[in-house]
């Protein structure tokens, strides 16, 4: 042990060594028994400031601030607690309590945190550790770290069935799919999550009809406005109206003339034919449309009710199978779309104009008068003639708007095609919706892809797909 250090350590309890006591203090210091003194002075010194920093380590840990992201309950969770970026490294041992309640592990070698919650809560883990310092025997120390486990979205949202003993009743959910002439439809039509949040009525409505006699196919579709105390009624109406009123067209008006004018415009034989078509679509289409308008009026007179209890969109098609290829015919008013994919899916065709953006993001309805003395009236139908197609399809804005998002990209065949992709399985749920056959899966499927979840978007949702 040196001089230097025991006249230090004299010095620190203020002895000085005189000049005539350097020769006792020489001796001093080689005294064997004296080393031995110093040497558990300076080793306890070493065990204090050892046992400091050990302690002062601990608190820094206790202490230190650490956020991992919170989890969602039933949603596949990873969390890395990075050792190395939290100053950590002097940590040898990890285990982690707290987890396995909630559908967690934790691996001690990545400091992954992962696994599916099984439900929620604010919990805190305990981080069970051991510094390197410490003995292999030493009890392990405990750091609390809080993490935030949300509830799922869809567990907040209640399922309340509507009043069956209400008037114009009609159920929450339905679906079908059938033979439509050469083609297959498959749609389905479900209350949204804000509307069975409070037991209130699904407003969607459809109707679809194939004529043999005549080889005319109709499907119709209708979303009844939210702030109308009767607009369920009106949708019903809207679509059964278009559809009683062909049935009784094709019923009594032959259909020869329009098919020897389709025949001549194909051929390129007739005059003026594209103009003749455009006036058979605007007469016959425009004509069905207004007397759904005067059967919506009638009705809400006979009910002594507002007509705008019953304000509904309405989009509905004409559909036959020529031998040149098929004629597709359409109306609407609202904001719901009609798509028409070619055969090879490379192509789409958007069959009407939405009501929105023009006005403020307000949309019109059927049942409003001022449509039909509009100088658009006349853009609200389309004619298309295609020797054949992939898809069909009519939708309210409850597909619309969390698929599509804005109307630009209904035009954009990349959209459509995420959108088929997702009717074929690529999404959260991996439903599978079948298409070009008629059966009561295929409607059970498109009602179950009907659940997907979209923040923000829980309104009713229909589509019609004719495949």
């Amino acid at each position: 042990m040196g001089k230097k250090y025991i006249r230090e350590l004299f010095a620190a309890k203020n002895i000085t060594i005189a000049g005539s006591k350097e020769q006792m203090f020489e001796t001093f210091v080689n005294d064997e028994q004296n080393q031995r003194l110093a040497q558990q002075i300076l080793e306890n010194q070493q065990k204090l400031m050892d046992t400091w920093q050990y302690k002062s380590r601990l608190v820094d840990i206790q202490q230190q601030q650490v956020v991992i992201p919170n989890a969602t309950a039933g949603k596949p969770y990873q969390a890395r607690l990075d050792f190395r970026q939290l100053n950590w490294t002097d940590i040898s041992w990890s285990a982690m309590e707290g987890l396995e309640e909630y559908g967690l592990q934790y691996n001690p070698q990545t400091g992954d945190i992962q696994g599916t919650p099984v439900k929620s809560g604010d919990i805190r883990l305990k981080l069970k550790f051991r510094l390197a310092t410490a003995g292999e025997g030493t009890a392990p120390n405990e750091k609390q770290i809080p993490l935030v486990i949300n509830p799922d979205p869809k567990s907040l949202w209640k399922d309340i069935p509507s009043d069956q003993a209400a008037p114009f009743w009609k159920p929450d959910s339905v679906a079908e799919s059938a033979l439509l002439g050469d083609r297959f439809v498959t749609v389905a039509s479900k209350r949204g999550r804000s509307h069975a949040n409070v037991g209130s009525f699904r407003d969607d409505d459809y109707a679809f009809r194939h004529f043999e006699s005549s080889g005319w196919s109709v499907l119709a579709v209708s979303d009844g406005a939210g702030s109308a105390k009767l607009s369920r009624e009106g949708a019903r109406l809207a679509c059964t109206g278009i559809v009683q009123y062909f049935e009784q067209y094709f019923n009594t008006v032959p259909s020869g003339d329009f098919d020897a004018l389709l025949q001549q415009h194909v051929a390129g034989t007739g005059t003026d034919t594209q103009k003749k078509i455009t006036r058979f679509v605007y007469d016959n289409l425009g004509k069905a449309a207004f007397t759904v308008h005067k059967k919506l009026e009638e009705f809400a007179a006979n009910q002594q009710v507002s007509i705008k209890d019953l304000h509904s969109t309405l989009i509905f098609v004409l559909l036959k199978k020529y031998a040149f290829g098929y004629v597709i015919m359409s109306f609407g008013v609202g904001d719901c779309p009609i798509g028409l994919l070619n055969r090879d899916c490379s192509e789409i065709t958007l069959m009407n104009w939405l009501d929105v953006g023009e006005f403020g993001g307000g949309t019109r309805f059927i049942t409003m008068p001022e449509i039909f003395t509009s100088d658009k009236f006349p853009t609200r139908f389309g004619f298309k003639l295609v020797q054949d197609f992939s898809y069909l399809m009519l939708m309210t804005d409850g597909i619309y708007d969390p698929k599509f998002v804005v109307e630009a990209n209904l035009e954009k065949i990349d959209t459509w095609k995420e959108f088929l992709a997702d009717l074929g399985g690529k999404n959260p749920d991996n439903t599978v919706v079948p298409t070009g056959i008629a059966s009561p899966e295929a409607a059970r499927r498109l009602s179950a892809w009907l659940d997907f979840w979209s923040p923000g978007n829980h309104d009713d949702r229909t589509l019609m797909i004719v495949s």
